[in-house]
């Protein structure tokens, strides 16, 4: 696999479309952080992590709203392994109008674009997601 992170992406855009409760997805530093933010947001409810054979695999817990509304609607990767998108403090785009959120790694961590914009910092801007 050349792209864990549309990996990622990816299956939770198809369990999300599918109206899943949770995705599986092996582990790695970068989801988990992705994950967080994830719920910090409120785009899911919880995540955890969990070892299985010596292979480390990430769970996400969906969240919907009261009559099954999708809290994710759109979730897209924008930097790719053959098109790095890099953004300065001052390019960070807005999201829907800051109505959804953009993800960032900076040389101080992976955060959103908001968090990067209030700090001054820029850096590879990984997907948005509203």
């Amino acid at each position: 696999m050349t792209d864990p992170i549309a990996d990622m992406l990816t299956r939770v855009r198809n369990a999300v479309q599918a109206n899943h409760q949770k995705v599986d997805m092996p582990a790695s530093r970068l989801k988990v952080e992705i994950a967080r933010i994830l719920k910090e947001e409120g785009y899911i409810s919880h995540y955890k992590t969990s070892e299985e054979a010596g292979k480390e695999s990430l769970t996400l817990f969906l969240k919907y709203g009261p009559k099954g509304e999708k809290v994710i609607s759109t979730i897209e990767r924008v930097s790719r392994p053959g098109c790095r998108v890099y953004v300065s403090k001052t390019e960070i785009p807005k999201v829907l109008g800051g109505l959804g959120i953009n993800i960032l790694t900076t040389s101080h961590g992976i955060m959103t674009g908001k968090q990067a914009r209030k700090q001054g910092f820029g850096g590879e801007l990984l997907c948005n997601i509203y």
